[in-house]
């Protein structure tokens, strides 16, 4: 069974996200980016699942610039046996994004679609539901933990309430959560040989794919700055303090 991961390149959790003087947008040039947390965890489970038998080969995809070409190579690091850029300079929205996946999909004929619930940059958290609607199949989101039996997945969900476990036929996307698995350290080695496996390009024109921009962010703005601290010594204290903030 083939699996298709997807992979976004975004800027790295650790970076402090600083807002465009201009309120343009955030600032990207000049600051380290990596893949987005949750497609590592995509890629982890997809290698897994791999290892016990259950898939048998692993296809990294991404959308975006030149520079995607890094996101990739970690991505076959991880252990994909290779890797399709769709290449694309400009800005992505979501359905576009996933108007070009389920094309990948469908020409791949991968069975298992696998993504991260989410990208860190835009925390949309549309584009995998996206794909399984326009191509009708099934999509089990927020996964913390997936089994492949025959032409079935069973995934536990995390829910409002908990827990849900669901069953779903293949081909099906899953959207991964924090809590499916944590991403092995990358060794030197595979690192290497990364570099050796192939990536193939395409675009949107041979997808059969127009972008087209569904909304517009006509600006950004950083949080509102956190007023200092107030220490207290005594409750008395502690209530005089929020009586005189109104918060009593």
């Amino acid at each position: 069974m083939k699996a298709l991961v997807s992979v976004k390149r975004v800027v790295d959790y650790n970076v402090r996200v600083q807002v465009k003087s201009d309120g343009s947008g955030v600032v990207t040039d000049g600051v380290k980016h990596s893949m987005n947390p949750f497609d590592e965890i995509a890629m982890e489970e997809a290698v897994r699942l791999k290892e016990k038998g259950k898939v048998t080969e692993i296809v990294a995809v991404t959308i975006g610039g030149a520079k995607n070409e890094e996101t990739l190579r970690t991505a076959l690091a991880f252990g994909a046996d290779r890797a399709i850029h769709v290449k694309e300079e400009g800005e992505v929205q979501p359905l576009t994004a996933a108007k070009a996946l389920a094309a990948v999909l469908k020409k791949e004929d991968a069975k298992l679609f696998i993504c991260g619930k989410q990208a860190i940059d835009d925390d949309a958290n549309q584009t995998g539901q996206m794909v399984a609607a326009l191509l009708d199949i099934a999509q089990a989101t927020f996964a913390s933990k997936v089994e492949i039996e025959g032409d079935k997945a069973k995934v536990t969900r995390e829910v409002d309430a908990g827990l849900e476990t669901i069953e779903v036929d293949l081909p099906a996307v899953v959207t991964t959560d924090l809590r499916l698995n944590e991403p092995r350290y990358l060794k030197l080695p595979d690192i290497m040989k990364a570099k050796k496996k192939p990536i193939d390009a395409t675009s949107f024109g041979d997808l059969g794919v127009t972008p087209g921009a569904g909304f517009k962010v006509t600006k950004t703005t950083p949080p509102p700055t956190r007023s200092k601290g107030v220490m207290v010594k005594t409750v008395d204290e502690l209530v005089s303090a929020l009586k005189g903030k109104g918060l009593l």
